[in-house]
């Protein structure tokens, strides 16, 4: 509980003090009350208000910045789970507090290094905020390093399986499909939001609607027209939608459909994890081994960041030994 109120006591001051006198004030107070107890009245109540407001804060100051609804819903659930777990008032939580939530959470869970280090991203992006307001004097997630994950080579499809996959498609709609996603790269979410007037045939082009909203222009090739155009010219209903369910009404196709028939392609081809995110990547190193700049194809998947990208797009290893021997050996 000292410890508690020595903290209120910094943040109260501040915007008064710089840190060397907040370094000796914190001295001060620690002699000061080394040999004193306190006791507390029942503040749950505002101590659970408090915390939860400061969330929210945080939360109006995200969605200013444009994290899209999906974001905001993973990080009001993610902080929400471990403020309930440690049971502190936020502005009194430690870094063994959130290292032991940390390791709790995995033991516990069995979820993977990746979703633990998400989970300390949002702990960091918060409490990182929380400093920024001067609600806090240090962010007590500054001493919790990444998460080290190993890297594994993710598989894309060789140039038969796309081939095959073409030939054995079971009608010119999921032949379309097919070709849009490996020819654009494009995320299966920004598939299935486009409408027929998004796309600019005469250009082979479409814009897409990515991540928080942001819009960019992808290109198709001749083959995915021509497949395209008769899709389209085929169709007998009025839905606006690119894609549509096969039966009537004729819904516009969901994210699950998509997957739902390339599983099923799959299976029949005997073709392992046939999956819509695996022709983005495909896409993405086809791109770089054949000499694209990264910062291109980078534009083209629409990454914020190039880490992104190099992880999406795995170097052929062909190449590799091509350019060993012709640089090195």
């Amino acid at each position: 509980m000292i410890n508690n109120l020595i903290n209120d006591i910094e943040q109260a001051m501040l915007g008064v003090l710089n840190n060397e006198q907040l370094c000796q004030l914190r001295k001060v107070l620690d002699y000061t009350f080394r040999n004193l107890n306190v006791s507390v009245k029942d503040v749950e109540n505002d101590t659970e208000d408090n915390s939860n407001q400061l969330i929210e804060n945080f939360l109006a100051a995200k969605r200013v910045e444009g994290c899209s609804d999906k974001s905001m819903h993973y990080y009001r659930s993610t902080l929400h789970n471990a403020i309930d777990k440690i049971d502190k008032n936020v502005r009194h939580i430690t870094t063994d507090d959130l290292r032991g939530y940390l390791n709790d959470y995995q033991q516990s869970s069995g979820a993977t290094k990746v979703t633990v280090d998400n989970i300390r991203r949002i702990l960091s992006s918060f409490f990182s905020w929380l400093e920024d307001e001067d609600y806090i004097v240090k962010s007590p997630v500054r001493r919790i390093h990444k998460v080290k994950v190993g890297k594994t080579v993710k598989e894309t499809y060789s140039d038969e399986a796309l081939e095959q996959m073409r030939d054995y498609c079971d009608g010119i709609r999921d032949l379309a499909l097919i070709d849009l996603l490996a020819s654009t790269g494009m995320r299966v979410g920004e598939l299935v939001k486009l409408n027929r007037e998004d796309i600019d045939f005469q250009n082979r082009e479409c814009i897409v609607t990515g991540k928080g909203d942001k819009q960019r222009k992808v290109y198709f090739d001749a083959r995915t027209k021509i497949h395209l155009t008769r899709y389209l010219d085929e169709r007998t209903d009025d839905n606006p939608a690119l894609f549509v369910s096969l039966l009537a009404p004729y819904d516009r196709l969901q994210i699950s459909g998509v997957e739902i028939r390339l599983r099923r392609l799959g299976r029949k081809l005997n073709i392992p994890k046939v999956h819509p995110h695996k022709f983005r990547r495909t896409l993405a190193t086809m791109a770089i081994d054949k000499g694209m700049p990264i910062e291109q194809v980078q534009h083209l998947l629409g990454h914020q960041s190039l880490d992104t990208t190099l992880q999406y797009a795995m170097v052929n290893q062909t190449n590799v030994k091509m350019s060993h021997r012709k640089f090195i050996g």
